[in-house]
């Protein structure tokens, strides 16, 4: 490649400079208009529909139509691969936070939050799977095949989103014994039904639920109670540093993504088994690095080697929020039409199934093990497990507006017990997509996962134990 020449200004060498600004800017110019939309349309906003979301499928729409002119306006490859890597920084910023509740959690419930994580994820990969194998043995003989492993990208597409299950989608879709050709729109088809889903059937939840008086909006933080958001403790590097405090987050990302790529590479060159979970779980290994990361600035505090807080939980908020939306966007963008005219039923079941199974899922196990916050509790795991954890927020403070429920610490405290009950569904992604026979195997594991983490979180309704410590209603001094 000539590099002097790339530098010749002219619309020859339009790609080579200015190729990946022009798609980042369309991610950012529709995003904001996806925002302008949300703020003048008052269905968007009372659905709390994502402008994230709004602003995708605008780009979408406007792509789909300048292509029936011979305009094409998005580079699906381009942002394929911003999907890809916005995920990755995105959990890797949410694990460099320093983990600090705010409220006072039990370990039984940190625990059952994450065993509800891990048991809805091994739920919707075994229905999930379970329909697609029984469209397959249906429809094998016809013209059209629906794949046996599509139904396996639900989870990754309504309990991560975008990233993971375009991922997964196009690693199956390079795997010649799964018979599946989504290539990375089925995935994105998915995700994107699942934002949907947790905003309109959270806003429906939320509405209905206090029409028949069973849910009322709780109040903000105690007037007096004024959170710094920049520097919280007083310790942390100032703003008027030689190096911008906000450089100094997306550096700590930076180097975190570092570390998982040098441990993909590493994992790449070691046996074929090893490369093929290598580049998959890109998010998993930088959130496994970030960790690394905050435990060495904790032991260097520790040992007053270092003697400021360097790794800002709001930055670092504002780095995952940034990467999200853009993921969302350029997930979205990035659907190719013509790829999912042949999945439309298997999409369409899914997502009805999928969001069904996880309603009734989550609301079961929040009466059980959150008494006195169900409702809250409910809105934030199903707003994060359809969607992101932004939409379980969003969910939240729509009902707890000044957060005085345990449910965010709890949140964030799960976090690893959490990705420890997950683990063995990402394990298994690869041996199940290797043939018809290994899907039915992995098919029966998930369902015993799925058994194991359910006893678990309804133990005390089976064998008839008690709360050692009844948990207390949060809003007990207002009723």
């Amino acid at each position: 490649m000539n590099y002097a020449s790339s530098w010749d200004f002219t619309l020859a060498n339009y790609d080579a400079v200015w190729g990946f600004m022009v798609q980042l800017g369309l991610l950012l110019l529709f995003l904001m208009m996806g925002n302008i939309l949300r703020r003048v349309v008052p269905l968007f906003r009372k659905c709390l529909i994502p402008s994230a979301l709004l602003g995708g499928t605008l780009l979408l729409l406007v792509n789909i139509i300048g292509k029936q002119f011979g305009f094409v306006l998005v580079d699906n490859r381009l942002m394929q691969v911003i999907t890809y890597h916005c995920l990755a920084i995105g959990f890797a910023a949410m694990s460099l936070k320093t983990e600090k509740s705010t409220h006072k959690t039990s370990k039984s419930q940190v625990l059952e939050f994450g065993a509800l994580q891990g048991g809805t994820y091994m739920l919707q990969a075994f229905v999930g799977m379970g329909i697609t194998l029984l469209l397959f043995l249906l429809t094998r003989n016809g013209e059209k095949i629906v794949s046996y492993i599509c139904g396996l990208i639900l989870p990754l597409a309504f309990g991560q989103g975008p990233g993971n299950a375009l991922t997964w989608d196009i690693n199956f879709t390079n795997t010649p014994a799964a018979m599946f050709a989504g290539n990375g729109s089925f995935g994105l088809s998915l995700a994107s039904i699942g934002f949907v889903v947790a905003s309109v059937f959270g806003v429906l939840h939320i509405n209905i639920s206090k029409k028949r008086g069973f849910l009322s909006v709780r109040s903000e933080r105690p007037s007096g109670e004024i959170v710094d958001q920049t520097n919280p403790t007083g310790g942390e590097i100032p703003d008027n540093e030689s190096v911008d405090k906000f450089t100094i987050q997306a550096g700590f990302v930076a180097l975190a993504y570092a570390i998982s790529f040098g441990f993909m590479c590493l994992l790449g060159v070691i046996s074929d088994f090893t490369n093929s979970i290598a580049w998959g779980f890109n998010f998993l290994w930088a959130c496994l690095a970030a960790m690394l990361i905050r435990a060495v600035v904790k032991l260097l505090r520790k040992k007053n080697l270092m003697h400021r807080e360097y790794i800002n939980n709001y930055q670092m908020d504002r780095i995952s929020g940034f990467s999200f939306d853009l993921m969302i966007v350029a997930g979205v963008a990035a659907i190719e039409i013509n790829d999912i005219k042949n999945y439309i039923l298997p999409i369409v079941i899914l997502s009805l199934v999928g969001t069904i199974i996880t309603y009734f899922y989550i609301r079961l196990v929040a009466r059980e093990c959150f008494k006195g916050f169900e409702n809250e509790f409910f809105l934030m795991s199903f707003g994060t497990l359809t969607g992101t954890a932004s939409n379980g927020m969003i969910l939240l403070k729509e009902i707890d507006p000044g957060l005085r429920t345990p449910t965010s610490s709890l949140y964030i405290l799960s976090n690893f017990p959490a990705m420890v009950m997950i683990a063995p569904l990402l394990l298994f992604l690869n041996f199940a997509g290797s043939s018809f026979g290994n899907a039915l195997i992995a098919f029966c594991i998930f369902f015993f996962l799925w058994a194991v983490y359910t006893v678990y979180l309804f133990r005390r309704k089976i064998f008839k134990k008690k709360y050692q410590n009844q948990p207390v209603s949060p809003w007990k001094d207002e009723e």
